[in-house]
This record gives C-alpha cells, sequence and structure tokens, in this order.
C-alpha cells in the first residue's frame, strides 16, 4: 500500500468516526426534547379533560394527537424524521391550546348571559296574578275603582253609579273574530282608564285564545294594565313572559322595556340595567327605531354602571 493511499484511509476513517459521533448524538438530543415535550403534552390532555368533561360527569379524551405515536422509534434508534416530528407535534399543542383558550372564552360568555337571565327570572319570581274565571267582565267593588285600594265593607260593596256608567259606555267589538274582539274590548277598557277591568277581560282573552295572532299583544297590554295601575311587582311577571315564550313576537321587544320599568318602579336598580342591556343587545334596530324614544326614557330613569 502506497503512503498516498494509507494516508486517503485515514482520511476516510476520521470522516466515518465524526458522522458516527453526530449520529450518536442527534438520538440524544431529540430524547430530551422528546421528554419535554411529552410532559407538555401530558399537561394539556389533563387540561382537556377539564374543559370538555362528558355530560355523566366523567371525563373523555379529546387529547394531543401527535405524528409517530403509533409507531415510537426504538430507544437510541436514530430518526430520520426527528425535526420533522416534532415541529409537527409542536404545531399540534400551539392548536389544541388555541382551541382551549376559545372554548374557555365561549364557557365564560355563556355563564354570563345565564346569569343575567336568572337574574330576571328571580326578580319576576313574585306570585303572579290570580286568574279570574272566565266570562263577562266584572266591574270592582270598589268606589274609586283602583285595585290597589283597600276593600270596602261589605254593607257598602258595590260599584258607584258612575263606575257603571264609564263600564256601559265601552262598547264590545263585533267583527266576526271572537279572539280579536276580546282582545280589542280590554284594549278600549285600559285605553279609559279603567285599569281593573281591563285586567280581567285581558286574562279572559289571554286564557281562551293562547294560540290566537294577537296574543304578544295581549300579553303586553295586561302587564301594562298592571303596571299602569301602580302595581309593577304584579306585571313584571306578564312583561316577562311575554318576551321569553315568544322573543320575535309583535309585542315582545315592548315587554322587556316595560320590564325595566318595572325594576325601576321596584328600585331594582340591577335587573332594570340587566333589562335595558338585553333590550339593546336583542333588538339594537329597534333601540333607535320604533322604541328609541321609550328606551332612552328608560335609561334615564337608572344608572347603569
Amino acid at each position: 500500500m502506497s503512503f498516498t493511499h494509507w494516508q486517503t484511509s485515514r482520511t476516510v476513517i476520521a470522516a466515518l468516526l465524526l458522522a458516527g459521533g453526530a449520529v450518536i448524538a442527534a438520538p440524544a438530543a431529540a430524547q430530551a426534547d422528546d421528554a419535554r415535550l411529552r410532559k407538555i403534552e401530558a399537561e394539556i390532555r389533563a387540561l382537556q379533560r377539564q374543559v370538555f368533561p362528558n355530560s355523566d360527569g366523567r371525563f373523555f379524551t379529546p387529547e394531543v394527537v401527535t405524528p409517530g405515536q403509533a409507531t415510537p422509534q426504538q430507544t437510541g434508534a436514530p430518526s430520520e424524521s426527528a425535526v420533522t416530528d416534532i415541529l409537527a407535534r409542536l404545531q399540534s399543542i400551539e392548536s389544541q391550546l388555541a382551541q382551549l383558550t376559545a372554548r374557555g372564552e365561549e364557557n365564560a360568555n355563556e355563564i354570563r348571559q345565564i346569569q343575567e337571565r336568572l337574574g330576571i327570572l328571580e326578580t319576576a319570581a313574585a306570585p303572579a296574578p290570580v286568574a279570574q274565571p272566565s266570562g263577562a267582565i266584572r266591574v270592582p267593588e270598589v268606589g274609586n275603582g283602583s285595585s290597589s285600594s283597600p276593600a270596602a265593607p261589605a254593607a257598602a260593596a258595590g260599584p258607584s253609579p258612575e263606575r257603571l256608567a264609564r263600564v256601559q259606555a265601552i262598547a264590545k267589538p263585533d267583527t266576526g273574530d271572537a279572539g280579536e274582539d276580546e282582545y280589542s274590548y280590554g284594549f278600549r277598557l285600559w285605553e279609559a282608564g279603567l285599569f281593573p277591568e281591563a285586567q280581567q277581560q285581558l286574562k279572559l282573552f289571554v286564557e281562551r285564545y293562547p294560540s290566537h295572532r294577537m296574543i304578544s299583544y295581549g300579553r303586553n297590554l295586561l302587564g301594562r294594565a298592571y303596571l299602569d295601575d301602580g302595581q309593577p311587582r304584579l306585571a313584571a311577571p306578564y312583561f316577562l313572559e311575554n318576551y321569553q315564550s315568544a322573543p320575535t313576537g309583535a309585542r315582545a321587544p315592548d315587554s322587556l322595556l316595560f320590564l325595566a320599568g318595572a325594576m325601576v318602579a321596584l328600585q331594582d336598580t340591577t335587573r332594570a340595567c340587566r333589562a335595558l342591556a338585553e333590550f339593546s343587545e336583542k333588538y339594537p334596530a329597534l333601540a333607535t327605531g320604533r322604541l328609541k324614544d321609550q328606551y332612552e326614557r328608560e335609561r334615564r330613569r337608572v344608572t347603569c354602571r
């Protein structure tokens, strides 16, 4: 063997030794990074089990799924795609973290909305007015016609001639639509300031015609008959029912504003502000349109934070 050939062989052997060292070092570094990644992935899986609980109270497993876990490399064996594998797993972790963050924000927003609605429901949970038996309208046996006035002694019970004359002056319409006639009669009584009589008539309409096209008008006006009679606590359940039972009803937005007004009358600032906030959120076009004046008026009556 010539000297030159021998020198060339030494050079090749040295290069192979260096390459072998690099191959041995690469798996060691990859294994260290892999251990760190596995720790991070385990923590994310624990967090996922808290954010995504199963309906039966147990935790299910929307866990980090990373490329290469199904067929792991043998310990100490060099991987030709170690860097690619690590990058893919990091991208998976980042994606899972983004999903967890978004879900956490959605949960917080949903909880806030539920708490606001529960607040309104708690106020409206006061005993609702007892429904009067269906039938002809009755004149209250109170001389001044106010349902909030003390009841007169039994011996002196009976409507005054003036009260009777006012009620009898209100004609009940007859258009062939029995439901609309009942509602219109209640409206006329309310318009005349005969609030207790209007309450009786409108309850008759609501009970008999719950599917009538004027039902949203009827429930809203029934609440107003109590509110205008100075009984906001009795009015609130009707306003809330009209809004919640049919949020797209013709007078659902009106009822939500009147509910805010009833809460102001009851000096319940917190719930009044919640009702106003929900109105502006659900009906922004009406807040600057048909109901703008009423909305601004109710806002001026209360200071909301």
